[in-house]
């Protein structure tokens, strides 16, 4: 550990994260399922994302929105995975300080606006089967560029409200962190001054960007289910729904590892569970989101053949 002297403090200025295991015949093997799993989503969501672009007739609101994700499910794990695999092959552990905040700025900034673009999407989905006649208006090229820019905003400002936060913290040892990257929750634990107001902060986060979108998405969902049920032709209900399945699974994932992960500051006993809810946020969820949203949607899987391929789409 370094210390630098502050007037009479003693400070940290970097931080150790024991990672998943400190056991040194785990090493190799983790580091090539982690590296495996970092290809696999960076190929799968890019994968997805010349998709979208190739294909004119995904051209539409829920593959915009669908693209803007695959975008961030590949910065969400490209700030945790390849720092860890660097880790693994230098057996250096040790973060400084300034990294650590970035990473956790970083994460929060993608995190934050996974919440508020999974919003969007539901909504969007309310639209198009609640109000199919209004839908092109109430869903325009401006509109859709305003929903995922007001959700980069609102997100960049909780980042940047809860970092800030942080920093007036004050650490002076232990300087040990029991994850495999920076987050809220566990330096919470490592601060030597009151983190009352920090906690407050992260709670009011929890509500405005866990809670409330959830809301929303319940009650965007209940609209469609009541609209989908009235179809009396059993292909449209199906139809209906498989455009939303995909959405429901992601976000099930999503929001359930979340609150299990920030609902419980404060839990020492339960860092060693908080690594693998932390696994589930930044590298299963990204990893199998375009599986998900690929595996019964012909449109994308026939987009990805000729993206694969070089086939011209029809005209």
């Amino acid at each position: 550990m370094d210390l630098g002297a502050s007037g009479n403090d003693s400070v940290v200025t970097e931080f150790v994260l024991l990672g998943l295991s400190e056991t040194p015949a785990l090493q190799p093997i983790l580091f090539t399922v982690f590296l495996l799993a970092y290809v696999a989503t960076l190929g799968g969501n890019l994968s997805i994302l010349a998709a979208i672009l190739a294909e004119p007739k995904l051209h539409t609101p829920m593959y915009f929105f669908l693209g803007n994700l695959s975008l961030l499910d590949v910065g969400c794990i490209s700030v945790t995975v390849p720092a860890m695999l660097r880790r693994f092959m230098s057996n250096n552990r040790s973060i400084p300080y300034g990294a650590c905040f970035s990473q956790l700025f970083c994460f929060h900034l993608l995190a934050g606006a996974d919440c508020f673009l999974l919003t969007v999407m539901a909504y969007d989905r309310y639209l198009a089967i609640c109000q199919p006649l209004t839908y092109s208006t109430l869903m325009s090229w401006g509109i859709q560029q305003a929903l995922v820019g007001m959700s980069w905003a609102f997100s960049f400002t909780n980042a940047l409200t809860q970092t800030v936060a942080l920093s007036t913290l004050d650490f002076c040892g232990p300087h040990v962190i029991n994850h495999f990257y920076c987050d809220l929750p566990q330096l919470f634990q490592l601060s030597c001054s009151s983190t009352q107001l920090n906690e407050l902060l992260l709670f009011v986060a929890a509500a405005f960007m866990g809670v409330a979108p959830l809301v929303l998405i319940t009650v965007s969902y209940a609209h469609v289910a009541a609209a989908v049920l009235r179809i009396r032709s059993a292909e449209g209900r199906k139809k209906a729904f498989s455009t939303c399945g995909s959405h429901l699974t992601v976000v099930s994932v999503f929001y359930g590892t979340g609150v299990f992960s920030y609902m419980r500051l404060g839990s020492v006993e339960a860092s060693d569970k908080d690594k693998g809810i932390g696994i589930l946020n930044t590298v299963i969820s990204p990893m199998l989101n375009p599986l998900i949203y690929s595996l019964r949607n012909p449109d994308v899987q026939g987009a990805l053949q000729r993206v694969f391929t070089g086939r011209r789409p029809p005209e």
